[in-house]
Parts: structure tokens; C-alpha cells; sequence
């Protein structure tokens, strides 16, 4: 796995990062609402979160707005890009943290209630996901949940290639420019995707229960699980 080479091409998009998610991911409502709907709280709530590889701090903007009581620690490898998340918190500072850190080998920041991801994870090698699963099941308390919204590799190479295919057809349909699409397959050089099978075992092998998917099209899921 190439850190520099991840660190330095989402800090070279950070500034689209946002607009482009909508158009490269054709499930975007569906897929982020159900990692919403996962959320095992109430609106009014007090609670802990982790946001592993936050970006610009989309996934926990959705959270910040469905439970604006909670309290988030984001965590990126790209400077960049959480700088553009600072500035999306400016009215909640006292609400956020951020962390310029590769948690793939930085220690957990703290203990929190809930760890949530999106669309990251996928960039670290299958022994680093095994490893970050067991990290985020001991950081978590007796009940607190882990949720991923990912992607995942075709159990098959010609599974793996309907997905493929299917993906471009539908970000080429949304509108997505030949410039947005080769910066997006160009990133997707850097990643180390994973059955959705293996995904779901290593999470039980860290010692997690109720695990299950939750959401999948074609290659986006959305998965979790409880300590």
C-alpha cells in the first residue's frame, strides 16, 4: 500500500471532493441513508463517534445533522482534506476534532460509543483491515457499534467486472466528465478491495456480533457490527 501515493491524490482533489461523490457513487441516498438509519441512538442523544478516513466530512455532517448533540473525532491521512472539513464545522468547532493521522497504524484517538467509515477502508491491505476491525472492536465499549459504508470486491473476476462495467455506465449517465471519471479510476489504483464475505468474517473473527450487510448494489455496501 502506497500512503503517499493515497495522501497526496486525495489532497490533489479535496477541493471537488464533495460534487464528485454524488456523481460516482449513483446509490449516494440510499447508501449513506442506510448507514444513517444503523445508527443505534436517538436524535437528542449525547454520544461519541469516530470517523476513520473523514475527508472533507461528509458522512459525519449527515450524522452531525440527524444527532446534533454528538460528538465527532474525524481522522484522515490528507491534510487537505480535513481542512476543507474544518471549514464545513466552522459553526459546530465544539463539536468536531480532527486528526491528521493514518489510522491503519495510529492508535485509536480515544474511546468512543460508535466507529463509522465510508468509503475507505477498502485502501488498506486485507491483513490491515483485520487488523483495524480488532482495533475498533477493543476501542468500542460493551454495546457500541461499528458501521462501514465500503466497497467490495466481485466473489468472482466476472462479478467483479459487471460491477465495474455496471459503475462506469452509471457515472458516464449521471454526467460525470471523462476529467472527474479518470481522476476516479486513477485513485482506484490505490485500492485493495475485499469479498464481501471475507469483510463480514473478519468482523466476527475480531469478536463483533449481530454482524450483517445491510445495503448492497453492486459493489457499495454498507455493513456493521456490535461489541
Amino acid at each position: 500500500m502506497d500512503i503517499s501515493a493515497i495522501r497526496s491524490g486525495f489532497d490533489a482533489s479535496s477541493g471537488s471532493y464533495d460534487q464528485a461523490r454524488r456523481q460516482l457513487i449513483p446509490c449516494f441516498d440510499e447508501y449513506y441513508g442506510c448507514a444513517l438509519s444503523l445508527i443505534p441512538f436517538q436524535p437528542d442523544d449525547s454520544f461519541r463517534v469516530l470517523d476513520l478516513g473523514a475527508g472533507t466530512g461528509l458522512l459525519s455532517a449527515l450524522v452531525l445533522e440527524r444527532f446534533p448533540q454528538a460528538k465527532l473525532t474525524l481522522v484522515d491521512i490528507a491534510g487537505a482534506m480535513l481542512d476543507k472539513a474544518r471549514e464545513r464545522f466552522a459553526a459546530a468547532a465544539d463539536h468536531c476534532e480532527f486528526v491528521v493521522a493514518d489510522y491503519a497504524s495510529a492508535p485509536l484517538p480515544g474511546q468512543f460509543d460508535l466507529v463509522i467509515s465510508a468509503l475507505s477502508i477498502h485502501h488498506l491491505t486485507d491483513a490491515l483491515k483485520r487488523q483495524l476491525f480488532q482495533r475498533v472492536y477493543a476501542g468500542l465499549p460493551s454495546g457500541g457499534m461499528f458501521i462501514n459504508a465500503d466497497q467490495a470486491l466481485g466473489a468472482t473476476p466476472e462479478l467483479e467486472q459487471i460491477y465495474r462495467d455496471t459503475w462506469v455506465g452509471q457515472v458516464r449517465n449521471r454526467g460525470a466528465s471523462d476529467a472527474t471519471l479518470a481522476a476516479a479510476l486513477e485513485r482506484m489504483k490505490e485500492d485493495r478491495m475485499a469479498t464481501l464475505a471475507n469483510q463480514l468474517a473478519w468482523l466476527e473473527e475480531a469478536g463483533f456480533r449481530q454482524v450483517d450487510c445491510w445495503y448492497k448494489n453492486y459493489s457499495f455496501i454498507v455493513y456493521s457490527g456490535v461489541k
